[in-house]
């Protein structure tokens, strides 16, 4: 089991923006401010970004595709 089957089988197709920030081991005003930055990773993260309404979800199985790849250490080469 991979890190996208568990977190898909753990919080379902989306996950909210807490639930990604305890997923990263971060809090959520810290997440949601590092994703406001314009750096590599959370490039990466803001394009999982799903609006519903007034609500932002990310999408749960590229989030842990991220996560499963090196796509968020910034190393490029």
């Amino acid at each position: 089991m991979n890190i996208e089957d568990t977190l898909l089988e753990r919080f379902g197709p989306l996950l909210s923006l807490p639930q990604l920030a305890n997923v990263l081991d971060r809090s959520p005003d810290g997440l949601r401010i590092s994703l406001r930055s314009n750096n590599p990773w959370a490039t990466e993260i803001n394009k999982t970004k799903l609006k519903v309404g007034r609500r932002l979800y990310f999408r749960t199985s590229q989030i842990g595709g991220l996560l499963d790849s090196d796509q968020l250490c910034g190393d490029k080469g």
